[in-house]
């Protein structure tokens, strides 16, 4: 059987590409992501572009409590590699930079932080999370010489495809941005990830199904989506207090998540497709789900349906 035959013949039997197939083929042991807190600022926050940061935007959301940026990156790491030794003791990992925009800092500074990490014992790779707006070419191709000896992905912060959403979110960048960094990224052989948000304030299901090929045609290796979620503390909750809009329930977003999939690029790696907050800041919407219950919903919607991620799809042309 040819490769192309032998590809496709992979992906007919996924209802979708999964992150976790995709990492076992890159490693011959189990990996797990370490968050890091580098201490970096975010554009959107410390004035250079705005103050605030995005209208639902709570970092606290996402950092584990091992993650402190008063300890050293290698201190994190050990002790974040304890946290998760118990359970799964021949564990590699790789260092996630996750907090605000791990580029946001000289190229020097950027560059000893990202070997430090690699220093670690068992780290075998880096994730870096950051904006379109904050890489340039001089960190891409330093990113790219060290992508030659480790693991190494950036993921974009893209969340929606309408420039208009993008004003609304004072998210501080348009949608070209996003494609021209995750051009510029692919194009030096760097895996390059994408996050988007669905249920954005202004954007109905419509409006996410008809962004679906527009991301799909990004030359993206790896897509997290998640719903939209209200978090305490942020403008977004205040606007939501102010005038509440339609959150998805799950079944809504069971059912969007479906056709999103459909309309995507069989090759693009998901994943995820929800994040569950910490309860006491989540204010909608509030599910009661696991994100592994979610997925198993999921999938047992996409088996009785008989759709898959990509049977919908087309090509955007420019």
């Amino acid at each position: 059987m040819t490769k192309n035959l032998l590809t496709f013949a992979y992906y007919m039997e996924q209802l979708y590409n999964d992150f976790g197939s995709w990492i076992r083929g890159k490693f011959a042991f189990r990996v797990q992501k370490l968050s890091v807190d580098g201490g970096f600022s975010c554009p959107n926050r410390d004035g250079r572009i705005s103050f605030g940061g995005c209208t639902y935007c709570d970092n606290r959301t996402f950092n584990p409590a091992y993650c402190d940026r008063s300890k050293s990156v290698t201190r994190q790491l050990e002790e974040g590699k304890r946290f998760f030794a118990r359970k799964y003791p021949d564990m590699k990992y790789l260092a996630y930079f996750q907090a605000f925009t791990n580029t946001y800092a000289p190229l020097p500074q950027l560059m000893d932080m990202y070997e430090e990490a690699l220093q670690v014992e068992d780290i075998v790779g880096i994730v870096i999370g950051t904006r379109p707006d904050c890489v340039s070419s001089a960190l891409l191709d330093s990113l790219q010489e060290l992508s030659k000896r480790t693991f190494v992905l950036v993921e974009y912060g893209i969340e929606s495809a309408n420039d208009e959403t993008l004003r609304r979110i004072n998210r501080g960048h348009d949608f070209e941005c996003s494609r021209r960094a995750i051009a510029e990224t692919h194009n030096r052989g760097i895996l390059t990830g994408g996050h988007i948000i669905l249920g954005l304030p202004g954007e109905d299901a419509d409006e996410s199904i008809r962004q679906a090929p527009l991301i799909s045609s990004l030359p993206l290796d790896i897509l997290k989506i998640h719903q939209m979620q209200i978090i305490r503390g942020t403008a977004l909750a205040r606007s939501y207090a102010e005038k509440p809009f339609h959150v998805y329930t799950v079944d809504e977003y069971i059912t969007l998540i479906i056709a999103y999939l459909r309309r995507l690029r069989s090759d693009l790696v998901i994943e995820r497709f929800v994040s569950q907050s910490p309860a006491n800041l989540l204010i909608a919407p509030k599910w009661g789900l696991k994100n592994y219950e979610f997925t198993n919903l999921l999938v047992g919607r996409l088996r009785n349906s008989g759709a898959r991620q990509g049977d919908l799809a087309y090509t955007i042309c420019e």
